[in-house]
């Protein structure tokens, strides 16, 4: 209980305390939108390299060199933890952009450090409003700003992480229609961090794979057109491989 305290109280402190910050990057993001994107994304990475710290999480990270660093990639992983954005979102070597949905969008100050990353929200009830979402997505994904995405569309709450719900074959589009490549990121264990014992949380060990890119243009047909599947089944395996690691 102590950990979920701190934690708590880290993200809190964080939040509050970065108010004069917003103003800073805000200030800087007039000058040089670069300069401000990435400072953003420096910030919140070292904040969440110190919740994970407190969470005493200890991570084993396999194919990481998968992910390109010369031009933006969109994310795919499967999603058990709040921590599965902590965990992926540190990492990440260049500006990326989360889908979140659309009631984060209503989160004080955590909201306007979304928007700085470019992050996304997304209303999964109404279909018209998730197509623009996506095409914004898709004009990030054009400017250079990769996206992650969790398209089973919510957390499993399966018993074990292989109990993946199915994927959402719209959120692909943000790759079909760039060709972009597509990172599937395999997370083992994260449910072990909090969810599995809430709101205790507790030390254990993940494991993050990221899979060799897959280029929309080259799969075969049959692949190309039930692409969220292929993908699925990609990080499926992936997970079966590691589930002795943990």
């Amino acid at each position: 209980m102590l950990r979920f305290i701190l934690i708590v109280i880290i993200l809190v402190c964080y939040l509050i305390l970065s108010i004069p910050l917003l103003l800073i990057e805000w200030i800087i993001g007039k000058f040089n939108t670069r300069a401000k994107d990435i400072s953003s994304l420096r910030i919140v990475q070292a904040i969440f390299r110190l919740m994970l710290f407190v969470a005493g999480v200890k991570t084993t990270v396999i194919g990481e060199e998968n992910v390109p660093k010369d031009r933006p990639v969109l994310y795919i992983g499967n999603h058990r933890s709040y921590f599965d954005i902590l965990l992926t979102y540190s990492r990440c070597p260049n500006l990326t952009g989360f889908v979140a949905k659309k009631e984060m969008k209503k989160a004080p100050l955590l909201n306007f450090w979304m928007m700085y990353l470019h992050c996304l929200f997304l209303d999964r009830e109404n279909l018209k409003e998730g197509l623009k979402t996506i095409l914004k997505g898709i004009e990030k994904i054009k400017n250079g700003i990769s996206i992650f995405i969790f398209p089973e569309g919510t957390r499993s709450r399966g018993d074990c992480c292989l109990d993946m719900l199915p994927f959402h074959e719209g959120s692909f589009k943000l790759a079909t229609k760039t060709n972009c490549p597509i990172i599937p990121v395999a997370m083992n264990n994260t449910a072990e961090i909090m969810e599995a014992h809430f709101p205790k949380i507790r030390p254990c060990h993940v494991v993050i794979e990221y899979g060799k890119p897959v280029i929309p243009s080259e799969l075969s047909k049959e692949d190309a057109r039930h692409i969220g599947e292929y993908t699925r089944n990609i990080i499926l395996d992936t997970l079966r491989k590691n589930e002795s690691a943990v």
